[in-house]
């Protein structure tokens, strides 16, 4: 059976090389690990009829065939040159990924912006990470000189304060927050949709710098000039509260790692698995076929791309008339707007419902 890291390997060669949209690359993996064919060099090496049967067109069955056979000549070249000058290869699995491949991996679907499409559209999905879209999408616009490690952990912050305050409206949570206990004493602050975010500086971390030699996400280099804005991530308190971590003041020559943050990838992930089609009615007069594992993924990255889309043209239409301050402001009031309707009280925590894309477009700054 091959491994997690191959599979991981083979879906990069199949969206990125060889250009296979994502949905239909996570659909052929168990066909081609079921013909041995999980290597770009064995793919090389198969007939393009073996590759046509599995991808059931005779284009995309080229365009993956010559794309293995490029990438499996180009490391047969590099192996037998080791001394001649060639581009750094990336980490393998387990080492630390420098800055920009960690922004890179963190990559969100293409943001849609076909308002014909977005005008009939609808996503399924329950309001916390409605509020993570909202809050990622804003930040793009509110503070653009941050990397979106940055923003996706900054989002993650708002949502896990929002819940807590909801929670503890609900009788769920009792007992003062980590913030009312002080346990953020000392790190600075920002304001997103209206919330008060402790975060932490990450001194150094130079995202757009692609070669750096011995780089990575997690090295502090020289403390930066006072007009560089130092990225940020978001401090989770209330993890820092339950280890009885230390309440201090985190310099810029010092170790970070003692303070918990939220973290990039989880909210990423989150995003991802949130959102849903609306559910059709049902058909009695016929079976509905089951959808495939690699369909739902693909189908909920499809509608993650129409959300960001449609929040973006919002964002947009105001940004250029609205300082970050305002705009800040008025987001949390859009989102309750356009939020799915739930049942009151306990009965509603963590319900779904449908948000439609057309609602939030009718937010837009109306045309001059």
């Amino acid at each position: 059976m091959a491994s997690a890291q191959t599979i991981q390997d083979l879906l990069r060669f199949l969206s990125q090389e060889a250009k296979v949209p994502l949905g239909q690359a996570m659909s052929k993996v168990k066909d081609l690990q079921n013909a041995s064919l999980v290597t770009p060099a064995e793919i090389a090496k198969s007939q393009l009829e073996s590759i046509r049967v599995i991808f059931g067109d005779e284009k995309a069955a080229k365009q993956v065939l010559n794309a293995a056979k490029r990438v499996a000549k180009k490391r047969t070249t590099s192996d037998a040159s080791p001394t001649s000058p060639a581009k750094k290869p990336k980490p393998s699995f387990g080492e630390p990924l420098s800055p920009a491949q960690f922004e890179d991996s963190l990559g969100l679907p293409e943001a849609c912006r076909d308002e014909t499409k977005l005008s009939t559209a609808a996503v399924y999905t329950n309001r916390a990470p409605l509020v993570l879209a909202f809050a990622v999408t804003l930040l793009k616009y509110t503070v653009p000189e941050q990397p979106l490690s940055s923003r996706l952990s900054l989002a993650q912050a708002v949502v896990s304060a929002n819940s807590r305050t909801k929670a503890v409206s609900l009788g769920l949570e009792s007992g003062k927050s980590a913030e009312e206990e002080g346990w953020g004493e000392g790190q600075p602050v920002i304001k997103v949709m209206g919330r008060e975010i402790r975060v932490m500086k990450r001194w150094g971390y130079h995202w757009d710098a692609k070669e750096d030699e011995g780089v990575s996400q997690e090295t502090v280099t020289e403390t930066p000039t006072h007009a560089e804005l130092p990225a940020l991530w978001g401090v989770d308190l209330e993890a820092l509260k339950k280890s009885n971590g230390p309440v201090t003041v985190v310099s810029r020559h010092t170790s970070t790692s003692q303070l918990p943050i939220y973290t990039a990838q989880s909210a990423r992930a989150y995003l991802l698995k949130s959102f849903d089609s609306p559910k059709a009615e049902p058909d009695t007069t016929k079976a509905s076929p089951k959808k495939s594992n690699a369909a739902v993924v693909a189908e909920k990255e499809r509608n993650l791309g129409l959300l960001l889309g449609a929040l973006e043209l919002l964002m947009e239409s105001w940004a250029s008339i609205l300082s970050k301050g305002d705009l800040d402001k008025r987001a949390w009031s859009w989102y309750v707007r356009v939020r799915p309707e739930v049942d009151p009280g306990i009965a509603g925590w963590g319900g779904k419902g449908s948000v439609r894309l057309s609602d939030i477009l009718a937010l837009r700054r109306p045309a001059d």
